[in-house]
């Protein structure tokens, strides 16, 4: 993954948020506050104008830092503190410089997927954003240690995400706003889920065309 890469990631996740933002409020309306779209649309733009701004970092942890720092102080609610400790963690395990290969980038999905579940105490099941990112690092690895590419990778896992959100539906809310329903939770799927899917599927559009 190039520095470059990296900021179009998060450029493309911005539109695709943005697209879909009156999707994620109507599904975050069932089960929650009804603004998951716009908090998280609000903080990808503070994201995208801080990348974009000059001398924005282009080594990738600098990069990943600054992205979790303006998620973190834009995105309201359990999502900014999730989505901006994955970041911060995910920096840790990228280098100061402006390439890292595969298993770097793994490895850092790996700390950002760690950090969600630390902050939020989120456990497969609890119908939350775990629900995708989990199995979606455990599809990403995998494919990556049996010889498939990067690119090839990424595509699979952004396909796989999809399935995964659709998958809480029936699940019954035990974390976060939701948990307050208890059984009515169900048949509703997870605003964040869907938002992590189309995080999975910003990766590929980036990374399988680059």
């Amino acid at each position: 993954m190039t520095s470059e890469q990296f900021r179009r990631i998060w450029f493309r996740f911005g539109e695709l948020v943005t697209e879909h933002r009156d999707e994620l409020n109507r599904l975050d309306a069932a089960i929650g506050d009804a603004d998951h779209g716009t908090n998280l649309a609000r903080g990808l733009a503070k994201v995208a104008a801080d990348l974009g701004a000059d001398g924005s970092p282009t080594h990738l942890a600098a990069s990943c830092r600054q992205v979790g720092m303006a998620l973190l102080s834009t995105v309201g609610g359990a999502s900014g503190a999730l989505w901006g400790s994955a970041l911060l963690r995910a920096a840790g395990a990228l280098p100061e410089a402006e390439t890292c290969d595969t298993a770097t980038a793994v490895a850092a999905a790996r700390q950002a997927v760690d950090a969600i579940q630390s902050r939020g105490h989120a456990e497969l099941g609890d119908k939350t954003m775990v629900d995708v990112w989990r199995p979606a690092l455990a599809l990403l690895e995998a494919s990556v240690a049996e010889g498939m590419s990067g690119r090839k990778a990424a595509v699979a896992v952004a396909e796989r995400a999809v399935t995964l959100a659709d998958e809480t539906a029936p699940l019954v809310a035990r974390r976060g706003r939701a948990s307050y329903l208890g059984a009515r939770s169900a048949g509703h799927v997870d605003p964040g889920s869907v938002s992590t899917a189309l995080f999975w599927r910003a990766v590929a559009d980036i990374v399988a065309t680059s």
